[in-house]
């Protein structure tokens, strides 16, 4: 997985999975159409308006795949439909200074790439992007590393090996299981004749 893009700073700590996704909107029961709803009630107005100074709404933040957060993204209640609205936006990677445990496992399940980096180096990261909007970072999931070319800067990050696999592979924790069905069954067979 190596994602290049340009990328959405929201530099505001402690943001919960009820900003990120407003209870109301938890209704569905499949991941369809919640990316529509991510950050709602900081995207729009209280008639429906988009709120042009809101940085999910600029023109220059169209496509942007990598959004970049305060410390402690993702606390507050366990809800998947957090990380299925950060997926349906079409971002691929969060990067923060700490996430909140169960939204990082959420993200993980969901093909999202969540980057912890220490605080300096987010606030490097956050100051390039809001300068220039077009700054791109790269993030490299082989290497397990996050850079920006322009500012040099570039630092690793640590993720499990399990987590690593299953988004290399594009499969989650349960898919992951299933194709190693084969391998499972013949383990049983042979300690069954034992």
């Amino acid at each position: 997985m190596k994602i290049n893009s340009i990328a959405i700073p929201l530099p505001i700590d402690n943001i919960d999975t009820d900003q990120i996704i407003p209870a109301r909107f938890l209704k569905q029961v499949d991941k369809n159409g919640y990316g529509q709803n991510l950050f709602y009630n900081w995207r729009f107005n209280e008639d429906g308006d988009v709120k042009e100074s809101f940085e999910l709404n600029k023109p220059e933040r169209a496509g942007a795949e990598i959004l970049v957060a305060g410390n402690n993204f993702g606390c507050g209640s366990s809800r998947e439909h957090a990380a299925w609205a950060v997926a349906g936006f079409g971002i691929k990677a969060v990067v923060s200074s700490q996430f909140a445990d169960i939204f990082k496992g959420n993200a993980y399940n969901n093909g999202i790439l969540p980057v912890e980096v220490n605080p300096s180096t987010l606030e490097k990261i956050i100051e390039a992007i809001t300068k220039k909007p077009e700054t791109r970072i790269a993030v490299d999931l082989e290497k397990q590393e996050i850079a920006i070319s322009e500012i040099d800067l570039k630092e690793n990050f640590e993720i499990s090996p399990f987590k690593k696999e299953c988004l290399l592979n594009g499969v989650d924790e349960t898919e992951y299981l299933i194709n190693l069905k084969d391998a499972i069954e013949a383990y049983e067979r042979k300690v069954a004749t034992e």
